[in-house]
């Protein structure tokens, strides 16, 4: 890539005061992959339905989100859940959900025997799902964010979401000023050449191109800050919290005035040419 001045010198100053995120006290996974979405993601109206007939099915119904679900700030849910039929923890001496204590859980995974049965991705019986180590992380605040995407839209999450395959998880420490820096301009000025361009210009956001990622380190002060800022904008989203964010991390970057009316021209004028 042939940078200009401008841009060497922004990049040059962001990437100086970083530490690559593999450094940092956070852990990335993938979402769930059952191997059978048709049996193993299901609509509201069946999980109504399924809890009238057996209300403890209500214990292993959560709800998902998908990568297209996901906006900047925000999600779009689509009323879809996963029948969480874990393989258990063995580590933290968790079993795995027994099918027979769900029985009407188990009469709908019936109608795909024939799916399920031959999966690769089970888990000790047909009706569970794969072993999946973090588990417990779904139940975390966290950052979820789509697999594949243009927009590089990233969401703060308290509400306990599970994610399929086409996501991406980020739990662990200081997870408000992150989903903030993922989401503001410079992430978007400064990296989003940092990963592979797919058809269309959507940007794959696998694991091992975020882990290479400088970013500056912060306190609890500052993280309390953003994760306010981020949890305000989540509830109420508007143009001016955003660009009140994007200055908040400009202002921790030390950037000059030239420096965020160059990364707010270019930012926005890709976004829109897309």
């Amino acid at each position: 890539m042939i940078l200009s001045d401008i841009e060497q010198r922004i990049k040059q100053k962001i990437e100086a005061v970083g530490t690559p995120l593999k450094e940092w006290d956070i852990k990335i996974y993938r979402g769930i992959l059952t191997g059978c979405n048709d049996a193993f993601i299901i609509n509201k109206e069946k999980r109504d339905e399924l809890i009238k007939k057996c209300p403890k099915s209500a214990e292993i119904i959560r709800p998902i989100l998908r990568g297209r679900d996901i906006k900047r700030y925000g999600y779009d849910f689509a009323d879809t859940y996963l029948l969480n039929v874990h393989n258990g923890i063995r580590e933290k001496g968790i079993p795995p959900i027994n099918i027979d204590d769900y029985p009407a859980v188990k009469a709908h995974l019936d109608q795909y025997w024939d799916k399920i049965s031959v999966r690769d991705d089970r888990g000790k019986t047909p009706y569970n799902l794969r072993n999946c180590a973090y588990m417990d992380d779904f139940n975390k605040q966290k950052i979820i964010y789509p697999n594949m995407t243009k927009y590089l839209p990233f969401l703060f999450d308290d509400k306990n979401f599970f994610v399929n395959q086409k996501c991406f998880i980020i739990t662990g420490q200081y997870i408000g000023f992150l989903t903030a820096f993922f989401n503001s301009s410079l992430f978007k000025y400064c990296f989003r050449d940092n990963f592979p361009e797919l058809r269309g210009g959507t940007r794959e956001l696998s694991k091992i191109f975020f882990e290479t990622i400088p970013v500056i380190a912060i306190d609890d002060k500052i993280e309390i800050n953003f994760l306010n800022a981020v949890k305000d904008i989540q509830n109420n989203y508007t143009h001016s919290k955003a660009f009140s964010l994007d200055e908040m991390i400009f202002k921790l970057y030390k950037l000059s005035r030239e420096e965020e009316t160059e990364i707010l021209n270019k930012v926005n004028n890709y976004y829109i040419s897309i």
